[in-house]
């Protein structure tokens, strides 16, 4: 075959260091698009960014040649750096190190975006621990509860 072809979904979700709640509404959106605009300068398609103050999930189209490590590597540290730039916190922001990324077929992109569009309402119900369990769970990928998070402050 003389062309690649081919329809990758992941969802990338990974927390603020210590779960912080430091993801301001107030520039939380500027994040998103400054992710979104990371994901495209990499040749991959953003479908969804959304999240709370200590959380997000990304939604992304991704190309068999790009590794799923490197983009979310390359998303942590620049938008890391991107909120550290912009003084809106007394404190440097880290993202906490690990994430989960979760493959999803063409037929699930709405339900996906759906989910992911509506993170505020889900968490009135539901802690980002909950929900994070409950993605390993679903995955059926094996865990250690007690290595899942870094240590709270």
């Amino acid at each position: 075959m003389a062309n690649t072809y081919s329809r990758i979904y992941i969802q990338y979700v990974f927390a603020v260091k210590r779960r912080q709640k430091l993801l301001n509404k107030l520039w939380r959106e500027e994040v998103f698009k400054y992710i979104a605009g990371i994901i495209s300068s990499k040749g991959q398609k953003p479908i969804i960014i959304n999240g709370t103050e200590d959380h997000v999930h990304i939604f992304v189209g991704i190309k068999p040649s790009m590794c799923i490590s490197d983009l979310v590597r390359d998303i942590k540290n620049n938008s890391s750096k991107f909120i550290n730039e912009q003084g809106w916190m007394n404190q440097k922001f880290y993202w906490q190190e690990g994430y989960g990324a979760f493959s999803y077929a063409h037929s699930q992109i709405d339900s996906v975006y759906q989910y992911i569009l509506n993170q505020e309402k889900h968490h009135r119900k539901k802690t980002f621990e909950e929900e994070y369990i409950e993605f390993l769970q679903k995955f059926q990928v094996e865990h250690n509860d007690t290595y899942l998070f870094d240590e709270k402050t």
